[in-house]
């Protein structure tokens, strides 16, 4: 090998490195967001001794101007859980800016109640993971007529 190649395969090995230590700083920095929460069966989507859970319901997170970015749908214990890349959203404006927002009418999971209208929720911080998780969950659910 010669020396021209030489330096340019140590220049590469330096420029990766640099480049893996910069990764990983922003890995510190950037972490997963995840909106998770139980959804029950009443009126204002939240729980009482005797409040069933709400199954198969579609959860949509939707921002600014009812744009939905992600959504999920609850399991049969009523839970939910919506992954978000950190690199899309950043904790301050998914907190001002964005709402869960229930579509399925709440007469799926109790024929008592209403047919028409949603269930929509703030978003509240509830603190990071030590696998650096940002944790957030809905705030009180109330129930507005379409």
């Amino acid at each position: 090998m010669t020396i021209k190649s030489l330096l340019f395969v140590l220049v590469l090995i330096v420029g990766f490195a640099a480049l893996l230590a910069e990764a990983q700083s922003l890995g510190r920095v950037l972490a997963l967001t995840q909106i998770r929460g139980t959804l029950f069966c009443s009126i204002n989507g939240s729980n009482s001794r005797i409040t069933p859970v709400f199954p198969n319901a579609l959860v949509q997170l939707q921002c600014g101007t009812g744009n939905v970015v992600a959504s999920a749908t609850t399991n049969t214990a009523g839970g939910f859980s919506i992954l978000l890349d950190p690199l899309q959203f950043v904790r301050l404006l998914l907190l001002t800016n964005c709402d869960l927002v229930v579509k399925t009418p709440l007469a799926t999971c109790n024929s008592s109640l209403p047919t028409n209208g949603i269930l929509i929720s703030t978003l509240q911080f509830l603190g990071r993971t030590v696998g650096s998780i940002i944790n957030i969950i809905p705030g009180s659910f109330i129930f507005q007529l379409n």
